[in-house]
């Protein structure tokens, strides 16, 4: 309980220390209705999501689409710009994991990389939403910026042996080797 002072009103330091425990208490709160180490995804479906990507992305020289931070992309983006595409990530990584367990008696990210790959070309093939969007996105996280969560230490620009883009908005040539006219020196 938060004591008052003589005149019946809270002290400056009273506030401040009442503010910072509720400050705590909500963080906690919001903390504890995560799901996972995810935004939208269940660590379950991440594995999910994971198995399919690297299908689609797999590592070789270069990291796998998981391991450039695409499974993140994605989880953020359906917080964001993806929202409307939520039900069809749901539904899909819910018949992939169905498919995989009557298959091979057991959960996709478990399975072989073999037995993966078969799960996800039944999945392409069927021509369902998920894939499409799955690899529509992994395309995305993988080659976009990595400010976006995907790209992760700019792997495919490297890859691909491109420098990092510079920022929007911001000078891309050195002004300074040119004059006022825009004629270089």
């Amino acid at each position: 309980m938060v004591s008052r002072g003589n005149t019946g009103q809270l002290t400056r330091r009273q506030f401040v220390a009442a503010g910072a425990g509720c400050g705590a208490a909500l963080a906690v709160g919001c903390k504890a209705g995560k799901r996972g180490d995810w935004d939208f995804l269940t660590d379950a479906q991440a594995r999910t999501l994971q198995a399919i990507c690297d299908q689609i992305v797999p590592a070789d020289e270069f990291p796998s689409a998981s391991q450039a931070g695409v499974v993140n992309y994605i989880d953020r983006q359906l917080m964001r710009h993806y929202r409307k595409h939520r039900g069809a990530y749901l539904d899909g990584l819910e018949q992939a994991e169905a498919m995989s367990r009557k298959r091979f008696g057991g959960e996709l990210a478990s399975l072989a990389q073999a037995q993966q790959l078969e799960i996800v070309s039944a999945l392409a093939e069927q021509g369902g939403r998920l894939f499409s969007l799955v690899r529509e996105h992994t395309m995305e996280g993988y080659y976009g910026s990595p400010r976006h969560g995907g790209n992760r230490d700019a792997v495919s620009w490297r890859m691909l042996g491109l420098d990092e883009p510079p920022l929007r908005g911001r000078a891309q040539y050195d002004l300074t080797k040119h004059d006022p006219r825009g004629v270089p020196s």
